[in-house]
């Protein structure tokens, strides 16, 4: 039996195996023990001692010294790398080339030639570029884990649909004119967001007469199914019909007055200029739609109301040659906010029934406030983030802007916003700041009482409309012992004095002024006012002589009563 001595250097500590052998190829056992001090040991030796198998010896320079290196003949060449790396110093696995005196490769295997310590080879890093075989074995492993891992989690095929998916949908926008957009997946987006703010106790609690703010306070879950959002093409008549205040509001369902108020967005630039996504745009206006409440007047026809007289106003008073798109931006998204989530009950009954939105707000415009943090609430959902792409500064400016106008828009502040703007009508400057500020508050104050500017047949269903909604409130005001106010009771109010103090005093002076600015409005807006006016102040005189009438007969019954 033959003994074989090998000896094999690993961080720094080398270890003997002792192979014994029951023949020249048969290995019977091996041991291992090991020492700690491979720095005092000069020479390195690999292999064995046996003279069937002669070791090798080179000689290397390694930093300017001699290092013999001993192995045997039948070592692989991945071992005599290992034993050369080790040998000069350099990290094990590195791929290495060995360069004789001349420069001249020299192939490193157990066959290689044996040189002299005049003749000393030395161990060169292999450059990067060529890679040796332990390199490429591990890009090999690495590659296979990631082909595994690829498989696994589906990267290619998901990437694969989600570009296909991108572009089949970009083609689609562009082909049809930035219109079309997958319904069902902004309803899914919608509901999950309504799951996802349920699950969080969000949860919004419905009360006719006290609004439960959510505890939450910086999502929405939206209170209904959305309702179905199909394509709609308005036709060349619609377009030109949609820029004028004798539109006819009540000949059109939900998902059309989306269409049509998405049709404005794309119409006046805002979109282009503001980079909106029109998925986006769709989903905020579905979002929109979803917090108006199904009161009788304060609804979401109320808003699309509104906002078709706004944009009506924009294009009959040349807006977009006199304010920047920015004013045309905020104009339109005020509009559109404007009675977001209205309960149906005025800031009055708020402050005198001492209702959450009374208490939160501090009496202060409860309502308005109200309506501007549920516009932002909406907005600060990704999904429906309309100015996404906007700078932080601007929608800084545009938040400020919109919720100016929307505040505005309390009746309590009607006498202060007028008088402010007759002091700067007479010599308006658009390039003033406040001057414009001004005149922004006084246009979407127009367009939020402009019923009366519309033909009687449109108009006068929303008087029915408001006065169904003034009795829901005095009704429970009167049950609750609250005050009333006259014009809210049902036993005191009829249609024709509701409407002629108001026209009269709040609708009339307010558009004149704004003839004074813009006079191409006095025959499409201001004089069906006038003509409002005449008309209901007949139907009180109707209504006065028939009670004088009522009244006569009565008399006449009881005297005659009395006769007998």
């Amino acid at each position: 039996m033959q003994s074989v001595v090998a000896c094999y250097l690993y961080r720094k500590k080398i270890f003997f195996f002792y192979v014994f052998f029951a023949g020249p190829e048969k290995e019977v056992a091996i041991d291992c023990v090991s020492t700690a001090k491979a720095s005092s040991i000069s020479e390195v030796i690999m292999g064995s001692s046996s003279s069937s198998y002669a070791p090798k010896t080179i000689y290397l320079d390694v930093d300017g010294k001699v290092q013999r290196v001993i192995f045997s003949r039948h070592c692989s060449p991945c071992d005599i790398k290992e034993l050369l790396c080790s040998s000069s110093n350099i990290a094990r696995n590195t791929a290495i080339l060995l360069i004789d005196s001349e420069g001249a490769l020299v192939s490193i295997d157990p066959s290689m030639p044996a040189n002299t310590p005049n003749n000393l080879y030395k161990v060169m890093p292999h450059s990067a570029n060529q890679g040796g075989e332990k390199e490429d074995m591990f890009q090999n492993v690495l590659s296979q884990v990631a082909e595994q891992f690829s498989r696994a989690f589906r990267i290619n095929e998901l990437k694969t649909e989600v570009t296909n998916r991108l572009a089949m949908l970009e083609k689609r926008v562009e082909l049809e004119g930035l219109k079309v957009v997958e319904i069902e997946k902004c309803k899914n987006d919608l509901k999950k967001l309504r799951d996802e703010m349920t699950s969080r106790g969000g949860v919004r609690m419905n009360c006719n007469c006290k609004y439960n703010f959510s505890d939450d306070g910086k999502k929405l879950s939206p209170r209904r199914d959305v309702p179905s959002y199909p394509k709609y093409t308005l036709s060349q008549e619609t377009i030109e019909t949609l820029k004028k205040p004798t539109f006819d509001v009540w000949h059109w369902e939900h998902n059309e007055m989306l269409s049509c108020l998405e049709y404005m967005y794309h119409d006046l630039g805002l979109v282009k200029e503001f980079n909106m996504n029109p998925i986006t745009l769709k989903r905020w206006l579905l979002a929109i739609q979803e917090n108006y409440r199904d009161n009788p007047f304060h609804n979401f026809r109320h808003c699309f109301c509104v906002s078709q007289m706004m944009y009506g106003m924009i294009h009959l008073c040349n807006l977009q040659e006199r304010l920047t798109m920015t004013d045309m931006c905020i104009l339109m998204t005020a509009a559109v906010c404007h009675d977001l989530d209205h309960p149906g009950y005025n800031n009055t009954y708020q402050i005198n029934a001492r209702t959450e939105l009374a208490v939160r707000y501090n009496d202060i415009s409860p309502l308005e406030n109200h309506h501007c943090a549920v516009a932002f609430q909406i907005l600060s959902m990704p999904e429906c983030n309309i100015f996404a792409n906007v700078e932080p500064d601007s929608f800084k400016q545009i938040r400020q802007a919109i919720i100016t106008l929307i505040l505005a828009t309390d009746m309590a502040r009607h006498g202060e916003i007028l008088d402010s703007f007759k002091q700067k009508v007479d010599s308006f400057d658009f390039t003033n700041e406040e001057h414009v500020k001004c005149l922004k508050m006084v246009l979407i104050k127009c367009c939020d009482i402009s019923n009366e500017v519309r033909p009687t047949e449109v108009a006068e269903p929303w008087v029915d409309c408001l006065l169904e909604e003034y009795f829901m409130q005095s009704d429970r005001e009167k049950t609750e012992g609250l005050p009333v106010a006259p014009f809210m009771d049902r036993d005191k109010v009829t249609k024709p004095t509701a409407q002629i103090g108001f026209i009269k005093f709040v609708l009339i002076p307010m558009f004149e002024n704004v003839m004074k600015l813009f006079p191409q409005i006095e025959e499409i807006m201001v004089q069906p006012l006038r003509d409002s006016r005449d008309h209901y102040e007949e139907l009180k005189q109707i209504d006065d002589a028939m009670s004088e009438a009522q009244k006569k007969k009565t008399e006449s019954m009881s005297l005659g009563g009395k006769k007998k």
